[in-house]
């Protein structure tokens, strides 16, 4: 009795109101096991109650894409009907606009890509295909130019090579090749300098061979050729000049075989 005392405490409202089944007009569920107070209500106010709810009754979830309660829309949306959400495009509450962008077919979310909410504009680059995500790139928020730049056609990511925002930078040396990648090896960064330098072809890297961070040296020490190993063969960084003449003598002993 103590426990289940413990659980009608726990089971409150979006309101803060104690929670009882008599009141619900699902009460009839509770016998079928379709719904649970305190585990699988849709009355809760916890976000996973409600889930739990949606998940064994998503017939029901159309009937609450209206519900006062936004955490009520946001589940109702993502167990909805597809054909019943285009309504909510204007919802008020960007984690309901967000749910949309990510179950609604890509060809249907435009409007929301100038969302003014960050996350529901994030939501949409994680959807959209090849020319559609280059607006995106120069979103206000960083952190949609990243998830845009992650899916972009590589051929755009050279709008995003002096990205004010060494993150976006970094996805950017993470995907462009040849010599869009080279250009990157003058990035103002050492952390894009080193993905530069980890991505490279050996014979790429002489120009960050005498990069002024440790981090990009040691990054190149790792996968040079012996002509720029025997200069690195002599960096003050001990740990650079070590790995240099170890994988020289390596590569020696190779070709003496």
């Amino acid at each position: 009795m103590r426990a289940s005392s413990e659980v009608q405490l726990e089971a409150l409202d979006w309101q803060g109101r104690p929670l009882r089944c008599q009141d619900c007009p699902h009460e009839d569920m509770h016998a079928e096991g379709r719904c649970d107070l305190g585990t699988v209500c849709v009355a809760d106010r916890r976000h996973k109650r409600i889930d739990n709810f949606f998940r064994r009754n998503a017939e029901l979830a159309a009937r609450y894409l209206d519900h006062p309660y936004f955490e009520v829309r946001v589940l109702a949306a993502k167990h909805a009907s597809v054909f019943l959400l285009p309504a909510l495009l204007a919802d008020p509450e960007p984690d309901v606009r967000a749910m949309v962008a990510r179950r609604l077919p890509a060809s249907r979310i435009g409007p929301l890509k100038s969302d003014p909410e960050p996350d529901v504009r994030i939501a949409v680059a994680d959807r959209l295909e090849g020319a559609a995500l280059v607006p995106l790139l120069s979103d206000e928020d960083y952190r949609v130019r990243r998830a845009a730049v992650r899916r972009a056609p590589l051929d755009a990511l050279i709008y995003s090579l002096h990205d004010p925002e060494t993150e976006v930078r970094r996805d950017v040396a993470r995907r462009v090749e040849g010599r869009t990648l080279a250009r990157m090896a003058q990035d103002p960064d050492p952390l894009v300098r080193v993905i530069v330098a980890e991505r490279l072809p050996e014979g790429a890297l002489t120009p960050l061979r005498d990069d002024d961070d440790m981090r990009v040296r040691f990054a190149v020490a790792e996968r040079a050729g012996d002509a720029d190993l025997a200069v690195l063969a002599d960096d003050p960084v001990p740990e650079i000049s070590e790995l240099a003449r170890t994988r020289l003598r390596r590569s020696n002993d190779s070709a003496e075989q």
